[in-house]
């Protein structure tokens, strides 16, 4: 009768949330109490509620009552029946208030709506970074950890993530699923087809707010950001440099390591970057694809043919903050701030000493292998140094 009238004469102490029958006051009463009278007598795990036993229960034997109709796939509990069901029918339940998305799952819609409300429930207990979702969360926990719960069958490679084992899995597989409509390129991940999708549309969905420029992917859109905030959050745990990007630490960490991982199929010679390795791989082709439009002069890199145009106009671009000097190369101006601030990045893995250039730490080091690379034609004297041999040269004219 209650249930009709919508009387609800049983009060919570506590909350005072009101129940229309007895027993649910009393399960509702032990999330204030902490009372879980239902104990697996497997596992010993505790419950609130009978039912949550039950289902819990299932775990252990494997049972999966609830069938569905169409495909006969089994399920444990009713609930995950009908969110099943729908894959059959389509029907999308939940809608976004705000964008009007719709989703099959309670879940999912309450997940979603963080995305505007930029709610981020969950917190790291290490460093405290605030994120969205549990999962998320979980998969965060493992930078701290070093986990990688995920294992490659075939080589041993393991991943924080299932995802990434899956797109790894298809390296040995030769497997490449998702293929572009226009020119037939095919790749291990639906998202990098999307991504080169926007090579053909010439789509920039991410769009800068301070300046304006727009961008294919959303991390270079963070990239870019950062050229106006100065941030560098990337940081090397041997010298302390900080980068922007993760993907140039990575390279820079090499410095230190002395780790070469792209190898030149042809000669050997091997290379801290894959772009460097490319570009290696001209000097064998004999490809010069950049031309110099002044003097015909041709190059293997767009980036080499632009910094050498500047020796027709007289461009220096880059200026130093400190005494104004320019310089036509960037990294020309980075080596001569080094000048200012005494800085001295590369260190010698042997004695410590540490230098400003790196072409300098490789000449030092020559100190302890003994090596002397440069050898006079005449007398086949040998020397550490190229100008050494230079001067040397001379005392034969």
């Amino acid at each position: 009768m209650q249930e009709h009238t919508g009387d609800k004469p049983f009060s919570c102490s506590v909350c005072g949330k009101r129940f229309t029958h007895k027993q649910n006051l009393k399960t509702h009463t032990r999330t204030h109490t902490g009372e879980k009278p239902f104990s697996c007598s497997v596992c010993g795990k505790r419950f609130t509620h009978k039912q949550n036993l039950k289902r819990h229960t299932r775990t252990h034997t494997g049972e999966k009552p609830f069938s569905c109709t169409v495909c006969g796939k089994r399920f444990k509990e009713k609930g995950s029946l009908k969110i099943h069901t729908r894959t059959h029918t389509g029907e999308k339940p939940f809608s976004c208030s705000l964008c009007g998305k719709r989703f099959k799952e309670k879940g999912s819609l309450k997940k979603h709506t963080r995305t505007h409300t930029g709610e981020k429930p969950f917190s790291c207990a290490v460093c405290g970074k605030a994120i969205s979702l549990q999962h998320h969360l979980k998969i965060h926990t493992r930078t701290h950890t070093g986990e990688k719960p995920f294992a490659c069958s075939v080589c041993g490679q393991t991943f924080t993530q299932k995802g990434y084992l899956t797109i790894h899995a298809r390296t040995h597989t030769g497997e490449n699923t998702f293929s572009c409509s226009v020119c037939g390129k095919r790749f291990t991940q639906k998202g990098s087809l999307k991504i080169h999708t926007r090579t053909h549309t010439g789509e920039k969905p991410f769009s800068c707010s301070l300046c304006g420029q727009t961008f294919t992917r959303k991390d270079h859109l963070i990239s870019h950001a950062r050229t106006h905030t100065g941030d560098k959050p990337f940081s090397c745990s041997v010298c302390g440099k900080s980068f922007k990007e993760k993907r140039s630490l990575k390279i820079h960490t090499r410095t230190h390591t002395g780790e070469k991982p792209f190898s030149c199929s042809v000669c050997g010679q091997t290379f801290t970057q894959k772009g460097n390795l490319a570009i290696h791989a001209r000097t064998h082709t004999g490809e010069n694809t950049f031309s110099c439009s002044v003097c015909g002069k041709r190059f293997t890199e767009k980036g080499s043919l632009k910094i050498h145009t500047r020796t027709h106009t007289g461009e220096k671009p880059f200026s130093c903050s400190v005494c104004g000097q320019r310089f036509t190369h960037k990294q020309s101006l980075k080596m001569h701030t080094r000048t200012h601030t005494g800085e001295k990045p590369f260190a010698c893995s042997v004695c410590g000493k540490a230098f400003s250039l790196q072409h300098h730490l490789k000449i030092h080091t020559r100190t302890h292998t003994g090596e002397k690379p440069f050898a006079c034609s005449v007398c086949g004297q040998t020397f550490t140094q190229k100008g050494n041999l230079t001067i040397h040269a001379r005392t034969h004219r």
